[in-house]
């Protein structure tokens, strides 16, 4: 991997990881774009631990009362949104991963239900809930909505903004909520992808190179404005100019996968 391509990547990965258009997703079709086959699953970790930090950095306050104060609402919140994702890849997390090796109808169907669920997201009605006054049940299906973002293209900003717009909350806590429940999300999926370091499958030296470090710097500082972006976006009801975005990319990818196969 070159270090244009690190710097690409990056800042793909720090954008779409907060964006509703899936990041797995896009980082999947640009490294087919580009064919880049060594140093994919490094550069995965690397730049998963990047978009963390600024999450970490935005949400400082929230996290220093819940580290504080762990036992309380909030925490729990988060754990009951954590649960079905867990149980999802614990399940199905092997039949996925060939979902990934089949990339191309997959990725075009996830993009589509991505882009379905931000049409009907800005078409649905303020929501009156905090997110103090989101229930355990809220909290649960708002998980079940990220879970299904463990499948190629489906975005997990996007389904879990949905899924609390869906649950009557105001779009404000719903965009605050998804972020928060990104924290776990994002922490847990970068320890299954170090599992693979720790087994021998992937060179450890290979995370100390100059497009790794390029990688991690491009994609946490695009993840910061990413998330500034998408905190006055969502409010303003814009996420179906996303949607029209991942629909004509599903259109693109479903023609390519069955006649032109220039990508796929």
């Amino acid at each position: 991997m070159s270090i244009l391509e690190a710097f690409i990547l990056g800042v793909l990965q720090g954008i779409t990881e907060f964006l509703p258009v899936s990041s797995s997703g896009h980082l999947v079709l640009l490294q087919r774009i580009f064919g880049i086959e060594y140093g994919v699953f490094t550069f995965t970790i690397v730049v998963h631990i990047a978009t963390l930090i600024p999450v970490l950095v935005i949400y400082y306050s929230r996290i220093k009362s819940i580290v504080k104060k762990p036992f309380q609402k909030l925490t729990l919140l988060l754990i009951l949104g954590t649960v079905p994702t867990v149980v999802a890849v614990i399940l199905f997390g092997d039949f996925i991963d060939t979902l990934f090796t089949g990339i191309g109808y997959f990725l075009a169907l996830g993009f589509a239900i991505t882009a379905i669920a931000m049409f009907l997201t800005d078409r649905s009605k303020e929501g009156s809930k905090d997110i103090e006054q989101i229930t355990k049940k809220d909290a649960l299906l708002i998980g079940v909505s990220q879970a299904f973002a463990i499948m190629p293209g489906i975005s997990r900003s996007g389904s879990t903004i949905a899924g609390a717009v869906a649950c009557k909350a105001k779009r404000d806590a719903a965009i605050n909520f998804s972020f928060l429940l990104s924290i776990p999300a994002i922490a847990g999926g970068t320890a299954l992808e170090i599992r693979h370091v720790i087994l021998g499958n992937t060179a450890l030296e290979s995370l100390f190179t100059m497009p790794m470090l390029v990688g991690f710097l491009t994609a946490m500082i695009s993840g910061y404005f990413a998330i500034k972006f998408m905190l006055r976006i969502v409010e303003r009801r814009k996420l179906k100019y996303f949607g029209y975005y991942l629909m004509v990319l599903a259109v693109l990818i479903f023609v390519d996968q069955m006649f032109t196969n220039i990508v796929f």
